[in-house]
This record gives C-alpha cells, structure tokens and sequence, in this order.
C-alpha cells in the first residue's frame, strides 16, 4: 500500500485555496463591489463602522444590508447569536481580514 504525505498533500491545498481566493477578488472586485478599507471598534472592540475605498462610511446595519446585497467584497453575512452578523471572508488571506484592517 502506498503511503501518502498528508502534509504535502494539505499544503497543496492550501496553495490551490490561495490562487482561487486572490482569482475571486478579481472577479468581485470587478463586478463593482466596494471593498472595506478601515474599521471603526467601540470601547468593547466591537466593529460598529466601516469606511470603503471610496471613502463612504458606513454603520453597522448599513455594511450588513450592503454585504446582503453583494454590494461589498470579501465580507460574509451569517447568522449568529440570533442575529446577523458581518464577518471576513474566510479566503485564507489574512491582509482583507476585517480584524487586520487600520482604524478610521
């Protein structure tokens, strides 16, 4: 029996997950979807705001209605904790992680 390398073959993965996260930003990003550049935390660290690239700010149920209607890039809607919730997409690139983004 042939013994497999489960490490080479994950990292393989991983890498193929990268190329088609960075190939789908491309593609979102030219379908006019706005990308969200910087956040604004309150005193718990909770995101209640988020500025796009061109330079509109947005609170929390704005982003989350805009999100819903594929108005903004790399950002999912899920339901959570009896509410929806605005979170990164998980595409494996850390840099468009909302918790990585510079405040405003």
């Amino acid at each position: 029996m042939e013994e497999k390398n489960f490490e080479k073959i994950y990292a393989e993965y991983k890498q193929q997950g990268k190329v088609q996260a960075k190939a789908e930003m491309v593609e979102e990003l030219s379908s006019g979807a706005e990308q969200i550049i910087a956040v604004r935390r309150n005193n718990d660290n909770d995101l209640i705001a988020f500025k796009t690239e061109s330079g509109r700010e947005l609170d929390y149920l704005t982003a989350l209605e805009e999100a819903k209607a594929g108005k903004i890039a790399h950002v999912d809607v899920i339901h959570r904790y009896g509410r929806d919730v605005l979170r990164s997409e998980p595409d494996g690139l850390k840099e468009n992680n909302l918790s990585e983004l510079p405040s405003f």
